[in-house]
């Protein structure tokens, strides 16, 4: 329920912005484009004076939407390749008081400093543990795997900044992160129920989906195939999962597989189950080591299936609230009964496996 209560003050925020700050109807919004693509030819013959640049700038603000974002951050303030309509919050935090500014400020600061940390960390972690200790130095001492991590967490902070300071909208990059996570999703998840992927599928799943993104990110490219109708832009998602889970399976076939005393000590300490690691325990059976102590039924299909109904719960909720709210009565009504009955099917799939994961 955290999930389905916690967004609503942000949504809330969100719809006072639209008051506060519209966005241009569509009329001005598209006279403004055409005017700034005449402006763009006039500029093509001779150099712009600078009332002609500001005409310019205002145009293409409107021809966004962002006349009133604009106003509220003027250049002196905020240069022009950095406004857009994620700087409405930015705008909405300007209306509070000092203390109350300076609080949200000390949070925002705690949130990205935990984030960072964390990120920084885990891909730390994978290059000593993954890359370094499994490919490089398998004896390297603890002082030298230090060092490692010390000087990963540098490269990556340095690679981070330089593309962060390429960005121009915080939603560029959600964008590379929805792309990674989907190409290396499946490999993430399959992990725990196949036995044949190794470090190298990792490894390449994740360089992969990180460098198709990259690609299919960049201006040029993203025009060609995407915004220009070749392809629709949803299916940018779908090429980055089918092209990174090529790469990841030709190298697992073509990467030797772990060896059986790790696949043994990976099941004995997670027990899997399922039908991918029917070889890894038909290996076992016959060189006799007992790997086998859950013995109850598989409870992974139960736990997909409590999960799909426990996100129908959380989204019935929170659409549920937003239609009480805006007084839409039929659709809450609606989603209120689909509430009931999801809370009731996942009390009674929860009944069902959680004696065997607790």
């Amino acid at each position: 329920m955290h999930y389905a209560i916690r967004p609503w003050p942000w949504i809330l925020v969100a719809l006072a912005s639209l008051v506060l700050y519209p966005k241009d109807d569509a009329n001005t919004m598209e006279a403004a484009k055409y005017n700034y693509i005449e402006m763009q030819k006039l500029e093509e013959t001779r150099a712009l004076t600078d009332k002609e640049k500001e005409r310019m700038d205002t145009y293409y603000f409107a021809s966004e939407g962002l006349t009133a974002i604009r106003q509220a951050f003027p250049e002196e303030k905020v240069q022009k390749d950095k406004i857009g309509h994620d700087l409405a919050y930015s705008a909405m935090l300007t209306r509070l008081p000092s203390g109350l500014l300076g609080l949200v400020l000390a949070s925002l600061i705690a949130a990205f400093m935990s984030t960072i940390s964390t990120h920084l960390n885990w891909g730390s972690s994978y290059i000593v543990n993954d890359f370094y200790v499994q490919q490089v130095n398998k004896n390297a001492s603890e002082k030298e795997l230090v060092l490692v991590g010390r000087i990963s967490t540098a490269v990556l902070m340095i690679i981070s900044t330089v593309l962060a300071l390429k960005l121009t909208n915080a939603k560029q990059i959600f964008d590379y992160i929805i792309m990674f996570g989907a190409g290396t999703g499946l490999i993430f998840i399959l992990r725990w129920f196949w036995w044949r992927i190794n470090a190298w599928s990792e490894i390449s799943g994740m360089f992969a989906s990180g460098i198709v993104s990259i690609i299919f990110n960049l201006e040029s490219v993203n025009l060609a195939l995407f915004e220009g109708g070749m392809l629709p832009a949803w299916s940018k998602y779908l090429l980055v999962v089918g092209i990174t889970t090529i790469i990841w399976v030709v190298v697992t076939f073509i990467t030797k597989p772990e060896d059986d005393a790790v696949l043994f000590n990976f099941y004995k300490k997670i027990q899997p189950g399922g039908p991918g690691w029917k070889s890894t325990l038909e290996a076992a059976e016959k060189q006799q080591v007992s790997i086998k102590t859950d013995f109850s039924q598989w409870s992974v299909p139960s736990g997909i299936l409590a999960m799909l109904v426990g996100c129908v719960l959380i989204y019935g909720v929170l659409f549920a609230t937003g239609y009480w709210i805006y007084g839409r009565y039929t659709f809450a009504i609606i989603l209120t009964i689909v509430v009931i009955v999801a809370t009731y099917i996942l009390s009674k799939l929860w009944k069902k496996i959680k004696s065997t994961i607790l």
